[in-house]
């Protein structure tokens, strides 16, 4: 993880937020950044990623119901 973003996760509250995440959802939040061109879309990019990490229950602005650990 790119230390600005681990800065923003941590100022924001929201690393446990991320953590939570499968693996594949966190994967998918940092590669889509990183694939940034211009400074304007990567710093929309991690606020969407803020503001669903913060609402739950969104990701990539659809509906996701996270899974119940069976153990």
């Amino acid at each position: 993880m790119p230390a600005s973003i681990r800065r923003e996760l941590d100022a924001s509250g929201l690393m446990q937020a991320f953590n939570e995440r499968p693996p594949y959802q966190r994967n998918d939040y940092l590669h889509w950044i990183a694939r940034s061109v211009r400074a304007a879309t990567k710093r929309k990019r991690i606020d969407q990623m803020l503001e669903e990490l913060k609402a739950g229950g969104v990701y990539m602005r659809m509906e996701h119901r996270p899974r119940k650990r069976t153990r």
